[in-house]
């Protein structure tokens, strides 16, 4: 262990110098310099917005304060195919812009019509093909964004930001001409100070954008490579002496009865002079009543930074789960010279995250708990996707797909394979989801070879790289009430720059949450707190789950949406239900990442990889693999998922008698919100239904008996009981009545129905010769060939039924799926379809 710290202490020590280190030459272009990851950008921070009072902090929404300028809209823009091409002075506020295009941010500039989207899954688009990083192709695509600016009168004298929230790939900022600075990860925040570039009045902001950067070889995940701001651009403002960032800690003592909370503000002076301020907080639950609060004065020279620490015990608080997502309200306050400068507001909730030995009958087990209680994760991967925009979600489709999740008993989502915008967590605090938060790193294109010139995972050179965006997300995203575990990120290789990777996040976590740290390329190495694999198979579940594992099982990817799919989920489900250690799982993927377009006549349909350009790397409709299309709507493999999923589960004890179990499988809610009723069909009809007093605490179990009596079966009928669970009140996301659950049984009741006696007919007459059997009347002929096996004619009154021989014969194949050409089926069972044609008996 020590020799592992010390390994972290180097790690940090050299990702600081790599922040704070002089220059590199000028002669290496930052967008093709390895060492270069940003430049001038602030250190990440947890996503506020500062308020001028605490009314407007409670009462408004982030983008309403008085000091939010969205830069969202339509922008001037200049793209060219090769950076040789783009003139010098494109960034110049002097240089007239009267010939550009217009494009709309945030929007990806490939579905604008400039340059070409491509699709391709685990390859570079730009080298798919013996790829040496970091080399970049000599042509890359740039695209030049430029807009006018105005700053608010009443932001005077206030610290000034240009946040970023999203952009792909090299990307630098320019103000007035001059340049602001530069930023690589696309899929977390850039922020930059502007106080030393604006001028009274009129400024003007240039963003240049490269397709291809270095972090490029960071972000091979599968889905559409596409460009540009695909995420809110704004201005915003804080004053000179401000909170810079906070941290907080709101735990669960070892009881799970008591919030333990704790507030670490960050405050830094920017100003030329010191500062006193006083900082203060308080904790308001859901009626805004104030269960906690404190202050504390600092005193800082300019320029410095300073951290004060807040604690409090909370005895009986309301506690987040994904069931149960109970949040409160906390404010911060600044105040200098007795005047409030900036009010803050964030969402807390109070949970326990942790992994512990768990006893369960004979067995005992190493679970993921939350609050004290093993979950299950009924999950799914999901990544952005807008069929009209590329990436940019808007927060309407952010909440229909949470609404779909909710309709389908999902309670998890993997953010597969990069961290989500910030309104996407504040969503999921809000109607409880647990969270699954990977670092946008995929080198998949590299492979896993941990020789040189393999995974760029355990490439020394590249360590930097990788912490940046272990340290970009955890920074965001530490104080997310529905961050559940980490993830190191995904199909990049194993080795040096993971290990340290999983060190970092584990020292940084180590004074707030404690949240576990897992990694899918690890495997069963000491990287990774859950063992999280790729599709297994109902078998492999069966088999670990039985024989036990040193830690919890989560799939992080399994049951590939794509095409007719899906099937079989209930025997992998009958696994993570029987034993502990299995505890869930996310399904491969939630929405297909088609792009639409319209033909030549109009007609709309949606593009996949293939669809656009000429001669480039493309995996084809591999793009369209989700349980939901691109416009949200759900696949028939969804009504599947959402029962497999189910919170309550039904078993037949004794039909005849009518003894059901009844179970309650949430961990945290009783069933005083659910009505179950129950009916009984005859055929299909409906002929008596019922209600149940069921009353059940979370996890338990009850028999119920059904008065069946009186049911007088009749011949030939079949009869089924068939259950619903439905909300008494609705949720919000689901209304009342909407059904959570249902089971179906068929009933021990039949009585057998008059054997078929045929009509008198014409006498038969069977006939053999040379093979072939004949079976004829004045009105039929039927002939079987026994030594081809097949029916080869069959007439009724002289129409001939089996034209050309093709009658009734053995097919054993059917046409393949999506997800049967992805595994090599119709090459490995070839001589299925073979057999089906000129077999012999």
């Amino acid at each position: 262990m020590k020799t592992k710290i010390l390994a972290l202490l180097c790690a940090l020590a050299v990702f600081a110098a790599e922040r704070t280190a002089a220059q590199p030459p000028s002669d290496i272009p930052y967008w093709r310099n390895l060492k270069v990851l940003e430049v001038n950008k602030e250190y990440p921070r947890t996503s506020f917005m500062t308020f001028a009072n605490k009314n407007d902090a409670l009462s408004k929404r982030f983008e309403e304060s008085e000091y939010y300028q969205s830069l969202n809209g339509t922008w001037k823009f200049y793209f060219t195919e090769s950076y040789k091409n783009l003139p010098e002075n494109s960034t110049d506020s002097r240089t007239s812009t009267a010939g550009w295009a217009d494009i709309q941010v945030p929007g990806n500039w490939e579905v604008q019509g400039f340059g070409t989207p491509i699709y391709t899954n685990h390859g570079y688009e730009f080298q798919p093909k013996d790829p040496q990083p970091p080399t970049l192709p000599d042509n890359t695509p740039v695209g030049v964004y430029r807009r006018d600016i105005t700053v608010p009168d009443n932001w005077d004298g206030r610290n000034i930001y240009l946040h970023i929230a999203g952009a792909k790939s090299g990307v630098y900022v320019y103000l007035n001409g001059r340049e602001v600075g530069y930023s690589e990860d696309s899929k977390n925040p850039a922020e930059f100070l502007l106080n030393d570039y604006l001028q009274p009045g009129k400024n003007t902001l240039a963003i240049k954008i490269f397709r291809w950067s270095t972090g490029s070889y960071l972000e091979c995940q599968d889905f559409w490579r596409i460009s540009g701001i695909e995420r809110d651009v704004y201005l915003w403002s804080e004053p000179r002496t401000a909170i810079r960032d906070f941290s907080v800690v709101s735990n669960l003592d070892d009881a799970y009865r008591n919030g333990i909370f704790k507030l670490t503000p960050m405050v830094k002076n920017r100003a030329n002079q010191a500062a006193n301020v006083e900082v203060a907080y308080e904790l308001l639950d859901a009626a805004k009543n104030t269960v906690a609060s404190d202050s504390r004065s600092l005193s800082l020279a300019a320029g410095e930074e300073k951290n004060t620490l807040f604690e409090k015990e909370l005895s009986g608080v309301l506690k987040w789960t994904a069931e149960t997502p109970s949040l409160y309200h906390l404010i911060l306050t600044l105040r200098e010279n007795g005047e409030t400068t900036e009010v803050i507001p964030y969402s807390v909730g109070f949970r326990r995250i942790e992994i512990k030995p768990v006893t369960t009958g004979e067995r005992t087990d190493n679970l993921l708990l939350v609050n004290g209680q093993p979950i299950i994760l009924k999950g799914v991967n999901i990544h952005e996707v807008n069929q009209k925009t590329g990436h940019y979600v808007t927060e309407d489709l952010m909440i229909r797909d949470f609404e779909l999740m909710k309709q389908h008993n999902i309670n998890s989502i993997r953010l597969s394979h990069y961290p989500q915008s910030r309104r996407f967590y504040e969503l999921c605090n809000e109607y409880g989801f647990y969270i699954y938060d990977e670092a946008n790193i995929e080198s998949h294109g590299m492979y896993y070879d941990l020789r040189k010139g393999g995974t760029l995972g355990n490439n020394p050179e590249w360590l930097d790289a990788h912490l940046y965006r272990i340290n970009n997300m955890f920074e965001r995203n530490k104080n997310q009430p529905c961050v559940t575990f980490w993830s190191l990120g995904n199909e990049a290789g194993n080795g040096y720059n993971f290990y340290l990777a999983y060190l970092l996040l584990k020292e940084k976590d180590k004074n707030v949450m404690q949240r576990p740290v897992n990694y899918e390329r690890a495997l069963w190495e000491w990287n990774t707190d859950l063992y999280v694999p790729q599709y297994p198979s109902a078998a492999w579940l069966e088999e670990i789950g039985k024989n036990g594992s040193d830690r919890p099982i989560v799939p992080s990817e399994y049951s590939h949406a794509m095409g007719n799919s899906n099937g079989n989920l209930d025997l992998q489900w009958q696994a993570i239900y029987k034993y502990p250690n299995l505890q869930g799982g996310y399904i491969w993927e939630w929405v297909e990442h088609a792009l639409l377009e319209k033909d030549e006549n109009g007609h709309k349909y949606w593009a996949y990889g293939g669809d656009y350009g000429k001669d480039l790397p493309s995996d084809g409709n591999f793009v369209c693999d989700g349980v939901i299309d691109p416009d949200r709507n759900p696949h028939p493999a969804m009504t599947e998922v959402k029962y497999v999923h189910q919170d309550f589960a039904f078993e037949a004890v004794n039909l005849a008698s009518g003894k059901i179990r009844i179970k309650n499988r949430f961990f945290f809610t009783d069933t005083d919100n659910y009505q179950f009723r129950y009916n009984i069909t005859e055929n299909g009809k409906v002929i008596r239904t019922h209600t149940i007093d069921v009353r059940l605490q979370p996890q338990a179990s009850e028999v119920v008996t059904l008065p069946l009596t009186g049911l007088k079966p009749k011949p030939g009928y079949e009869y089924f009981l068939n259950f619903e669970v439905a909300l008494k009140t609705g949720t919000p996301l689901l209304p009342l009545g909407y059904v959570v659950a249902i089971e179906q049984f068929k009933l021990p009741m039949e009585q057998n129905k008059p054997a078929y006696r045929a009509s008198a007919g014409p006498e038969l007459s069977i006939a053999q010769q040379q093979g072939i059997v004949s079976v004829t009347s004045s009105d039929v002929t039927f002939v079987f060939d026994k030594a081809a096996g097949v029916v080869t004619s069959y007439k009724v009154n002289g129409t001939e039924y089996f034209a050309d021989g093709f009658g009734i014969q053995p097919n054993f194949w059917r046409a393949p799926n999506d997800n049967d050409y992805g595994n090599g089926m119709p090459y490995r069972l070839q001589i299925w379809k073979q057999s089906s044609h000129n077999f012999h008996v």
